[in-house]
């Protein structure tokens, strides 16, 4: 490690991919709440790639099981609305953070018409029933929504938001504030349905600090900085302006701090700046949205050359199943699953070293024992579009 403000795109993803667990998977000791707190929660609109995110991390012999022992048994895991008001797993311990956080965002503009929004008032009104209904219980999504109509009022249950094709309720516009503010989270399924229930209390988890905005930047430019303001903002879905204020004022009290990237501005937290001498090195296979690429800045170093046209969707990151070569994206992937058996499909997009192929076989395998299945390599185009 070397101490540096100058810094170069190598040592930059070198230490992202140590701290993400991506350099070498976790020790046996580390659980799956601590594998997601390092990656700043595991997006989980689609559950099985959050298994992966995670089970991939975590050492070899790790399968599914345990990430879903970790949420459902031990708690100590929790899927619920995170960032960008997406599907998140989170670490239970960290939720008053993270509620204290999101909920202290500025709201950005209402998608909805005027005739289809919730006001503030029947907003707060939404939440305070969410809460009251899922207390020491698990929901559906329509006992919930006659639950909240019978606490609010008619005008929540009016089917109003166009979706998919159908029309949905007007109380489910407040569903991710429900969740940031710590009144909702995912229940077990019951049979093909999802269910709702109230967060564990964590009296024994980390206390929100009273200076959770400072103190949550510094833990997200631990773990991907340096990052810009303007960086920032995007991954949490922030007004940009709201974020550069906070940059400048934590600049300005010495939590953070400006170093050199690759010739432009950006910050780290105030005293760290030991950065790896050399380039990440290894094959990683990555599913759906994973926090890696997602986080990960400037999407122009992390998908170089032919990656950032393959692997994008309209410049976002996570649309497609990444092939990770030290540290850039260098392919895209997909499995598809038969029975006990899955075929991982993998498009790459460099020419691979001898010890680099075998590494992808590697790779392979264990997607396949962290789904359960025994997995089949395939080189090959992948045929299928973004989030297919």
């Amino acid at each position: 490690m070397t101490t540096n403000r100058t810094l170069t795109w190598d040592a930059v993803g070198a230490r992202r991919a140590e701290r993400q667990f991506l350099a070498g998977a976790a020790t046996p000791d580390v659980p799956a709440a601590e594998v997601v707190r390092a990656m700043r929660g595991a997006h989980a609109q689609v559950q099985s790639a959050a298994e992966l995110s995670v089970g991939l991390r975590m050492t070899p012999g790790v399968t599914r099981t345990q990430v879903r022992t970790a949420l459902l048994d031990d708690r100590s895991l929790v899927r619920t609305y995170g960032p960008r008001g997406t599907v998140h797993l989170l670490p239970a311990g960290e939720l008053p953070l993270w509620s204290a956080v999101l909920t202290a965002v500025p709201a950005g503009s209402n998608p909805f018409p005027p005739g289809v929004r919730l006001t503030e008032e029947q907003t707060g009104q939404v939440v305070a029933a969410i809460g009251e209904a899922l207390d020491g219980r698990c929901l559906t999504l329509d006992e919930l929504g006659e639950e909240v109509v019978a606490r609010t009022g008619p005008w929540a249950g009016d089917r109003v938001m166009p979706a998919f094709q159908d029309l949905w309720p007007r109380w489910r516009q407040a569903m991710h504030r429900a969740g940031w503010a710590g009144a909702l989270c995912f229940g077990p399924d019951r049979g093909r349905k999802a269910t709702y229930t109230r967060p564990p209390r964590t009296g024994g988890g980390t206390p929100v600090p009273k200076d959770a905005l400072p103190a949550f930047v510094q833990r997200q430019l631990r773990a991907y900085g340096p990052l810009t303001a303007a960086q920032f903002a995007r991954w949490l879905a922030a007004p940009p302006g709201w974020a550069a204020a906070l940059f400048a004022e934590l600049a300005a009290a010495g939590r953070i701090e400006e170093v050199d990237f690759e010739g432009s501005p950006a910050w780290v937290a105030a005293g760290d700046t030991e950065f790896p001498g050399g380039p990440a090195r290894g094959v990683r296979l990555l599913p759906y949205f994973d926090a890696f690429v997602v986080a990960g800045q400037p999407r122009e170093r992390l998908f170089p050359g032919a990656a950032y046209r393959r692997a994008l969707a309209g410049g976002q990151a996570g649309n497609f199943p990444v092939l990770l070569v030290d540290g850039v994206v260098a392919g895209v992937w997909h499995q598809r699953r038969r029975g006990r058996r899955t075929t991982v499909t993998v498009e790459v997009l460099r020419s691979l070293t001898a010890r680099q192929e075998r590494e992808l076989g590697e790779q392979a395998e264990r997607v396949g024992e962290v789904l359960e299945a025994a997995a089949e390599l395939v080189l090959g185009e992948v045929t299928v579009g973004p989030h297919a």
